[in-house]
C-alpha cells in the first residue's frame, strides 16, 4: 500500500475518534490588496489565542521554528522586497536554546508585496505559510497551511489609486484523493478501516482507551511565587545577622517593652512596629507594577538585554566590595534624618516611622541582599512584578516575625548571641555568595550576545576560585579591613570551611565528561550543557540513541518484548529540551529510559524531504490545504492521527502490538510526575505482557 493511500486511511481514523485535544490556537485570514500600478500586497493575518504566540522569521539558527511566508502564482508573480511582519513583537531569551528568540502575541500580520508578470490577465496566487505555536508548557507541531486566491486586475489596478481589498475568489483546493480533514464537517470518503495494511498496527491504537488509568493529573504550571516568598524570608533572616541590623533587635524590642508604662501596650506596639516593616519592604514592590501596567513587556525586555545584564554584573562586583568591608553603600544620610524626625509624631504614625527608618539606616546591609532578590526576578520571569512583591514580603516578613516575638517573650532576648565580629564574617560570606551570583548575570549576556566566551568548564573554574577563596576565608588565612586579625577561628567556621571544601569538589565533577549532566543543583544558574568545551554533535540524547521512525521502533519493541515509549519531539522545542536535560538525566529516571523500554523520539519538525512518491497535500477547507513534505510532516500527522493531540513533548507507551498502556501525558513536568508515568505503565506492562 503506498503513502498516500495509507495517509487516507489513516485520515479515516482521526474522523472515527478526534477529539478538542488537537489545539488550533491560530487562525489565519487571507487578503490581497490593490495597491495601484499593477502592484498588490498579499497580507496573512494571524489571530492568536491568549497565552499562545508564534515565532518570528527572524530567529537565530538552532532556536525555535521561524515563520515562514512564501507566494507564488503558476500564472508569474514578481515578488517586491521582502516579507514584513506587523505587530508587537517581544523578545526574550531562552536557556534551553542559548540564544534570544522573537514572537507575537494576539495578533500578526505578514505582507508580501507583488506584481504580476501579465498585469492584463487574473492570477491564482499562492500563499504558504509555515509556523509554530507555543506557549508556556508545550509547543504544538510545525504547521504549513496554503491559501489560494484569484486576482482578477481591474482597470484601476492598472494607474495609481488607493488601496484597496481585491475581490478574490477561493479556488477548489481538493488533493487527488478528494481528502477532508479537521475544519471540514463533511465525512472523508475512502476505503473502510478494515482494509489498512495489518503491518502498520495503527488500528490497534486507541489514545481515548488506554489499559490502566494511573490517576495522574496534570495542571498547568504557574510562576513559583512561594518559591520566591521563601527565598525572601531566608534573605531577610540573613539580613537580621548583619553589623547594620542584628544590635538593634535588643535596643528596638527593649524600647517598645521598658519604654512603655502600659507593657500590654508596648507589646501591640512592638507588633504594629512589625506590621509596618512588612508593610514597607512590600511597598517597595509598587514600583514595579505601575512600571509594568504601562509597559507590559518592559520587564521581559530589559532582562534579555545584553547591557542590562552585564550592569547587574558590575552592581553585584560593587555590592561585593561593600561586604568585604571596603567601602559602605548608604542612602543619603537627610532621608535618615527626616524619617527619625517624624518618629516624634507619636503613635501609629510615629511607631511608623520608626519602622521606615530602621529599613533606612540598615540599607548598607540590606540593600546588596535586596538587589541580589531584584536581579534574580528581573532577569528570571516574564511576571516580576508579583515575584518581587512575594520576594518583599518575605523579607519583611522574616523581620516582623523576629521583632514580634521578642516582643511577645522578651526573655529570649537573653538567648541571643552577643553582637560580635562574628557578624562581620556573615558579610564577608555574603560577598563571596555576591561574586558568584555576579557571574551568573555576566553568563547571561555571555549568550544573549552569542560570543559564548563564558563556557560552561570556564564558569565552574571561576566559581571554584571562588570557593577556595571563601574556604581560606573561613579558616583565617586570609583577611578584609573590618576583621580582627587576632580573633580565634570558631567551631561554626572550621564546619562552613568544610562544607566549603565539600561544595569544591562537587563542582569539580562538572569539568569531566559525564553519560549525563553533572550539578543538577545549579542548572539555573550554570550555562547550558550545549555551551561547553566537551560537547560534540552527534553524542546522542544522554548518551542514548533512540529510533527516530515509530515503525522501526515497534519492531525493536517487538524483538526485545518490552514497552515502547513515543517521544514526540522537535529540534526546536524548548520545553523538550528541558525535559531531556533536567528531568530525563536524573538518576531514578535515566535507568528506566536505557534498560526498561524502547524509546522513539519522532521529531515532529525534521526538515529531511520525504521521497517524491511519498508527498502529499489534505485540503482543510475554506481555501486552505496541509502539505506533507518532510519527515516532520509525516510524525505530525501521525500524532494527530493517533492520539488526537498535536503539542510537544507528548509521550506515550505502547504495547509492542501498538497498543497504549496508560494516559499520555505532554509538557514539561516535575520528574515524579514523569516517573509515575514511566513506572505504572511499566509494571502494567509487565503484569500483563504475553
Amino acid at each position: 500500500m503506498n503513502f498516500k493511500k495509507w495517509f487516507i486511511l489513516a485520515v479515516l481514523f482521526l474522523f472515527q475518534g478526534i477529539s478538542a485535544q488537537i489545539k488550533d490556537p491560530v487562525k489565519f485570514k487571507y487578503n490581497i490588496n490593490d495597491l495601484g500600478n499593477n502592484q498588490y500586497e498579499a497580507v496573512l493575518t494571524a489571530t492568536i489565542e491568549k497565552n499562545w504566540h508564534i515565532y518570528s522569521q527572524d530567529l537565530p539558527e538552532d532556536s525555535g521554528i521561524p515563520t515562514e511566508m512564501k507566494l507564488s502564482s503558476k500564472d508569474g508573480i514578481d515578488l517586491i522586497g521582502k516579507v514584513v511582519e506587523v505587530g508587537k513583537k517581544y523578545e526574550e531569551f531562552s536557556e534551553a536554546f542559548g540564544a534570544q528568540i522573537v514572537y507575537y502575541s494576539n495578533s500578526v500580520l505578514f505582507k508580501q508585496k507583488f506584481k504580476l508578470k501579465n498585469g492584463a490577465k487574473p492570477a491564482n496566487v499562492t500563499a504558504e505559510i509555515t509556523y509554530q505555536t507555543c506557549d508556556d508548557r508545550v509547543c504544538l507541531a510545525p504547521n504549513t497551511l496554503e491559501f489560494e486566491q484569484k486576482v482578477t486586475p481591474t482597470a484601476a489596478s492598472s494607474a495609481e489609486s488607493t488601496p484597496e481589498e481585491v475581490v478574490v475568489e477561493t479556488s477548489e483546493l481538493a488533493t487527488s484523493d478528494s481528502l477532508a480533514i479537521v475544519g471540514n464537517t463533511e465525512t472523508a470518503t475512502g476505503p473502510p478501516l478494515a482494509q489498512k495494511q495489518e503491518g502498520l498496527k495503527v488500528a490497534s491504537i486507541d489514545f481515548a482507551n488506554p489499559q490502566t488509568d494511573c490517576g495522574i493529573t496534570q495542571e498547568k504550571n504557574s510562576e513559583n511565587f512561594w518559591t520566591y516568598l521563601l527565598l525572601g524570608f531566608f534573605g531577610g533572616l540573613i539580613a537580621l545577622l548583619t553589623p547594620c541590623v542584628f544590635p538593634m533587635i535588643p535596643l528596638t524590642v527593649s524600647f517598645f517593652t521598658k519604654g512603655s508604662k502600659d507593657k500590654a501596650k508596648g507589646k501591640r506596639d512592638a507588633i504594629v512596629y512589625g506590621f509596618f516593616i512588612l508593610l514597607i519592604f512590600v511597598l517597595l514592590s509598587v514600583p514595579f507594577h505601575i512600571i509594568d501596567g504601562i509597559a507590559g513587556n518592559i520587564f521581559n525586555q530589559i532582562s534579555t538585554s545584553v547591557w542590562l545584564n552585564v550592569t547587574f554584573f558590575i552592581i553585584f562586583l560593587f555590592f561585593a566590595g561593600s561586604f568585604f568591608g571596603y567601602y559602605d553603600i548608604t542612602l543619603p544620610s537627610s532621608i535618615a534624618n527626616k524619617s527619625s524626625k517624624a518618629e516624634d509624631a507619636g503613635g501609629i504614625i510615629g511607631i511608623f516611622f520608626m519602622a521606615l527608618t530602621l529599613v533606612i539606616v540598615s540599607f548598607s546591609c540590606t540593600g546588596p541582599i535586596l538587589g541580589s532578590l531584584l536581579g534574580s526576578a528581573v532577569t528570571g520571569s516574564a511576571n516580576v512584578p508579583m515575584l518581587l512583591t512575594y520576594a518583599l514580603a518575605g523579607f519583611g516578613l522574616s523581620w516582623a516575625i523576629v521583632f514580634g516575638l521578642l516582643a511577645l517573650f522578651p526573655q529570649a532576648l537573653q538567648s541571643l548571641p552577643k553582637s560580635g565580629g562574628w557578624m562581620n564574617t556573615v558579610k564577608v560570606v555574603l560577598g563571596f555568595i555576591e561574586l558568584g551570583l555576579a557571574l551568573k548575570f555576566l553568563s547571561k549576556a555571555d549568550l544573549v550576545s552569542k560570543t559564548f566566551f563564558l563556557k560552561r568548564e570556564l564558569f565552574i573554574i571561576i566559581w571554584i576560585l571562588i570557593a577556595i577563596g571563601l574556604v581560606l576565608y573561613l579558616f583565617g588565612k586570609i583577611r578584609f579591613p573590618h576583621d580582627d586579625k587576632k580573633a580565634k577561628i570558631s567551631t561554626t567556621r572550621k564546619i562552613f570551611g568544610v562544607l566549603g571544601i565539600g561544595f569544591v569538589i562537587y563542582l569539580i565533577q562538572g569539568l569531566f565528561p559525564a553519560e549525563r549532566p553533572t550539578l543538577q543543583h545549579l542548572s539555573g544558574i550554570l550555562p547550558p550543557i550545549n555551551v561547553s568545551y566537551l560537547h560534540k554533535e552527534g553524542d546522542g540524547i544522554l548518551g542514548m540513541h533512540p529510533s527516530h521512525d515509530y515503525f522501526e521502533a515497534i519492531e525493536i519493541a517487538k524483538k526485545e518484548n518490552k514497552p515502547l515509549l513515543i517521544d514526540f519531539t522537535g529540534y526546536g522545542c524548548e520545553n523538550c529540551r528541558k525535559m531531556e536535560e533536567f528531568v530525563w538525566s536524573e538518576p531514578d529516571i535515566l535507568p528506566i529510559l536505557q534498560n526498561e523500554v524502547v524509546l522513539a523520539s519522532l521529531y515532529i519538525d525534521d526538515k529531511e524531504p520525504l521521497p517524491e512518491s511519498e508527498q502529499t497535500s489534505i485540503d482543510m477547507g475554506n481555501g486552505q490545504k496541509k502539505k506533507i513534505k518532510t519527515i516532520g510532516d509525516k510524525w505530525s500527522l501521525f500524532q494527530q492521527i493517533n492520539f488526537n493531540n498535536n503539542s510537544q513533548p507528548h509521550y506515550v507507551l505502547v504495547t509492542p502490538e501498538g497498543e497504549v498502556i496508560n494516559t499520555p501525558i505532554s509538557g514539561y513536568m516535575p520528574k515524579e510526575d514523569f516517573k509515575a508515568f514511566l513506572e505504572c505503565g511499566i509494571a502494567h506492562f509487565k503484569k500483563n505482557k504475553k
